[in-house]
């Protein structure tokens, strides 16, 4: 078992998601090296040797506000990580929230499972008040692009010029009104997003 028992935070079927903690980097670690499919489509090259750390540890930019952030960990019967999720609460704006990261064991791509985590980590986001959801989406990678739109992000923007490993990404910031807002009403929150 690569994470030690912890709260349950909300449940996927099988799964149970958790807060990762900083003794949870080594199997972090372990969980990037063997699904590296993200990092060679957005970086150009697999994961770093601190990844983990680099990840745990990664924050919104100065003059970004938030509230808080948290890696989620996605484990299965026997402990073992399925995924994870970043997110940021309160980004720019109170009850935007932001999916910095969210990764799925390539073993269980195409299974369903990504999608149902997805549910559950986005009913849980609504249910700690977030109205909107935002996420930036790297133009090329594509299996992501059809992801996000599917479950049913819009894209607002394109952000270019983005460095990321050894490749230069125009990003697609997308959104997701959770409350039955329109794109307009989230536009005049976080006026950065506008196109």
């Amino acid at each position: 078992m690569d994470i030690p028992p912890s709260p349950t935070v909300f449940e996927i079927g099988a799964l149970r998601a958790v807060e990762l903690g900083i003794g949870d980097l080594p199997a972090l670690q372990r969980f990037f090296e063997a699904n590296p499919a993200y990092f060679l489509a957005v970086t150009g090259q697999p994961p770093r040797p601190d990844e983990a750390q680099q990840e745990f540890h990664d924050r919104p930019s100065a003059g970004m506000p938030y509230t808080s952030q948290v890696m989620l960990g996605f484990l299965d019967a026997a402990g073992e990580l399925a995924g994870i999720a970043s997110i940021c609460s309160d980004l720019f704006a109170p009850r935007v929230w932001h999916i910095g990261l969210f990764v799925v064991a390539t073993s269980l791509h195409g299974s369903g499972t990504a999608a149902s985590i997805y549910d559950a980590l986005e009913g849980w986001m609504k249910g700690q008040g977030a109205q909107w959801i935002r996420l930036g989406a790297v133009i090329g990678n594509v299996r992501a692009e059809r992801f996000w739109h599917k479950v049913g992000y819009t894209e607002v923007r394109q952000r270019s010029g983005i460095e990321m490993g050894t490749q230069l990404n125009t990003l697609r910031v997308m959104v997701k009104p959770l409350a039955g807002g329109e794109i307009a009403t989230y536009l005049d929150l976080v006026t950065r997003d506008r196109p």
